[in-house]
């Protein structure tokens, strides 16, 4: 019979098992932080951030993999297990409220997720977290890159962004086909009109091959020319060549058309 905590693909699980691994990922844990762990699976990680914080707060949507967590933290005194689908669960609820995420992210989510979380989870100051090594080149992509897009964009716009360790499929259980890679994310403030700074990335980059002008709202075609000049670009740049900053003032400056 199947064991049930093994792996599930549909969920995306690669379970870390390399013990200097968890402890690259951990390391930026102090005494004092309350953390967040997503899809800590059968607890492998979660044993090193106990040692290390005040409390862990982890975060498992598979029912089959809860009994095996819960007995690998069974004897510890600062770690919650939830239950939950970590797109769509109460981070307001946890008290205390972490102040940082680490984790090994379930592949199949962890854009979606990190981007949520620097939206919506104010009080994360950080985020360490393991995911494919093509997912972070994404999230940490610089303008005029092939990985530069709408996503390396809004997260810039969050957070400073950087891929720290590249690691290999043999420390996860069972071996991705590809490596993965620790990002560190470090908050900043989020921008007052970040919603409105939000719909103009989208659209910007939704049809890459046009000109950004093209790509803007009907009523803010006419002015964009003169701000993209006023930014040190001509009329037929494309949306890929601007870095967060720059969208920040392309859309304060035509704030009044949009």
């Amino acid at each position: 019979m199947p064991d049930p905590a093994r792996p599930k693909k549909k969920l995306g699980q690669h379970f870390l098992k390399d013990p200097n691994t968890a402890r690259i990922v951990a390391s930026g844990v102090g005494p004092e932080d309350v953390v967040l762990e997503i899809g800590p699976g059968r607890g492998f990680l979660t044993g090193f951030l106990a040692e290390r914080a005040r409390l862990v707060h982890a975060v498992e949507i598979d029912p089959d993999v809860l009994p095996a967590l819960r007995r690998a933290v069974g004897g510890l005194g600062n770690v919650r297990v939830h239950e939950g689908d970590a797109l769509r669960f109460d981070y307001a609820g946890l008290d205390p409220a972490p102040n940082t995420m680490v984790a090994n992210l379930p592949y199949n989510v962890a854009s979606p997720l990190v981007l949520m979380l620097l939206e919506r989870v104010n009080g994360l100051r950080t985020l360490r977290f393991m995911v494919q090594l093509e997912v972070a080149r994404r999230m940490a992509a610089r303008r005029g890159t092939k990985d530069y897009a709408s996503y390396a964009v809004l997260v810039g716009l969050l957070a400073e962004v950087k891929v720290l360790h590249k690691v290999p499929p043999t420390v996860f259980d069972p071996p991705p086909r590809v490596h993965s890679a620790v990002v560190e994310m470090t908050r900043k403030e989020t921008p007052q009109d970040y919603d409105r700074i939000k719909e103009v990335v989208l659209g910007a980059f939704r049809s890459r091959r046009k000109r950004l002008v093209n790509n803007l709202p009907e009523p803010a075609r006419a002015e964009a020319p003169r701000v993209l000049a006023s930014l040190g670009y001509g009329p037929d740049a494309r949306a890929e060549e601007l870095s967060s900053e720059d969208f920040v003032a392309l859309c304060r400056a035509l704030s009044w058309a949009l």
